[in-house]
């Protein structure tokens, strides 16, 4: 399973614009043999050579999803009068595993292709424009739930570090041990923020603090929490989930 859950809610209905994205073990079950060994021509007690294709697929479903993604396209908002309640907690861990960070002594660690190396500490980030948004999480096992978080543009907090968005991909690693990476392009997304509030306080330990990425445009595994350090490269760093065989891309 991708994310623990707990509370969740009944409503599942997803985004229209969403392109819908499968993970490997959907793939494998989704495939029928003898249509996977029609395509691939592979030896299906091969498991390298089946593995070889699902990687090849999953690699040409990025590519049309990168082409397809429409740079200023918004995803929808909702009034806080939908906003779900309780929120569901999700992870690949246990709410009471979640890291507990001194907000007094953290620090954000930048690096790879950007101008200003230096860390930011939370009152640096709060000092920066500040925006907020009312979107819908869509976990990649089919359930989601309507937030509110508010934080620092990312293409805002880019700009003050000298980032180069000529770069292909931006980097993320976490306290809790995940990481995880997105396009230049989606990075630049007018929605897409590092979220420090959930709702109008703080973001709660459960929901990433001190720091989050919040990404409407993409799936929730896309999201990562609990953020420590941030990195901009041309080489596609991977993610925690993909590296398992998750399409990378997973957005619209």
């Amino acid at each position: 399973m991708s994310e623990k859950k707990k509370n969740l809610p009944k409503n599942s209905e997803l985004q229209p614009e969403l392109v819908q994205l499968q993970r490997r073990l959907f793939l494998r079950s989704g495939l029928s043999l003898g249509a996977l060994s029609l395509l691939s021509g592979c030896n299906l007690q091969d498991g390298d050579q089946v593995d070889k294709v699902l990687w090849a697929m999953s690699r040409w479903n990025d590519r049309v999803q990168g082409m397809l993604f429409r740079p200023n396209h918004l995803a929808p908002t909702y009034p806080a009068s939908m906003i779900t309640k309780p929120f569901p907690f999700n992870a690949f861990y246990d709410a009471d595993s979640a890291p507990e960070i001194d907000g007094d002594t953290y620090t954000l660690e930048v690096s790879g292709l950007v101008r200003n190396k230096s860390s930011w500490n939370l009152a640096q980030l709060r000092a920066l424009p500040q925006t907020s948004q009312i979107t819908r999480h869509i976990c990649i096992e089919g359930w989601s739930a309507i937030g509110q978080w508010g934080g620092v543009p990312f293409r805002t907090f880019l700009a003050h570090i000298g980032a180069d968005t000529t770069a292909r991909y931006v980097g993320f690693k976490c306290a809790d041990r995940y990481y995880s990476s997105i396009d230049m392009a989606t990075a630049l997304h007018p929605q897409t923020m590092l979220a420090l509030d959930f709702g109008t306080a703080p973001l709660p330990t459960e929901y990433g603090y001190p720091l989050k990425l919040r990404v409407p445009t993409k799936l929730g595994f896309k999201n990562p929490k609990h953020i420590a350090a941030i990195f901009v490269t041309n080489e596609n760093p991977g993610g925690y989930w993909e590296d398992q065989g998750y399409n990378w891309f997973s957005g619209s």
